[in-house]
């Protein structure tokens, strides 16, 4: 069932090209316990969308989704009222988008003050919606070396990680990842392009804990 679920996701986020990508190997990783998060990790690597491939693999489904996915709306809302961030709702989880240069100066991990006003606003979301993990992405334009902007890219997301942690938001729910310039949104040959791809993605899904929870209420799907 988690296969079927995971998959039918997969297709209505990332449509049926790259779903239909994977091979026998990553197809058998969705049967079982943990299908959702193999499912979710092949869909970031092929789509190139680290954020939402592991929004896919938290993926319960079924009646128990449902509740998830209703809680997940209520916070999404809230959310779209902080300035200068895309907010969508994917699968059964929430990513949002900040704009690099709300958060961080040009080749600067220190988060600048409007960008702190943002991530309290974030803190306070998750505080009201407890149960929930969240993964921090950062990602450059394509100037510079590879490795210069990987480095930079995860700096940024420690340090947002980093602010969370010190708005009360528990270290052991957060995890980052740094992409570099490997997962570009826009054309990184004009200024317009190359803006859009300096940012921050956060991907917010329910934790183990709580879709067990939510499962054990609802019933197993």
């Amino acid at each position: 069932m988690k296969r079927s679920i995971a998959a039918a996701l997969c297709v209505a986020t990332f449509g049926t090209t790259a779903c239909a990508s994977l091979n026998n190997t990553e197809r058998g990783a969705g049967i079982g316990a943990g299908a959702g998060g193999a499912i979710g990790a092949v869909i970031g690597r092929q789509t190139g969308n680290t954020a939402r491939g592991a929004i896919i693999g938290a993926v319960v489904g079924g009646a128990a989704g449902a509740v998830i996915g209703r809680r997940m709306d209520r916070q999404a809302q809230e959310l779209e009222t902080i300035p200068n961030t895309e907010v969508q709702r994917v699968g059964e989880g929430i990513a949002v988008t900040f704009e690099s240069g709300i958060l961080f100066a040009t080749n600067s991990d220190v988060i600048q003050s409007a960008g702190q006003s943002n991530l309290r606003q974030l803190a306070a979301s998750l505080q009201r919606y407890p149960g929930t993990e969240v993964l921090i992405v950062g990602h450059t334009d394509a100037d510079g070396s590879d490795d210069y902007n990987m480095g930079l890219s995860l700096r940024r997301a420690s340090a947002a990680r980093n602010y969370l942690v010190g708005q009360g938001i528990s270290s052991s729910v957060i995890r980052v990842e740094g992409r570099g310039e490997s997962e570009p949104v826009a054309d990184n040959t004009t200024a317009a392009g190359k803006s859009r791809n300096r940012r921050v993605e956060v991907a917010i899904f329910a934790s183990e804990e709580y879709r067990q929870q939510v499962l054990r209420e609802n019933g197993s799907q």
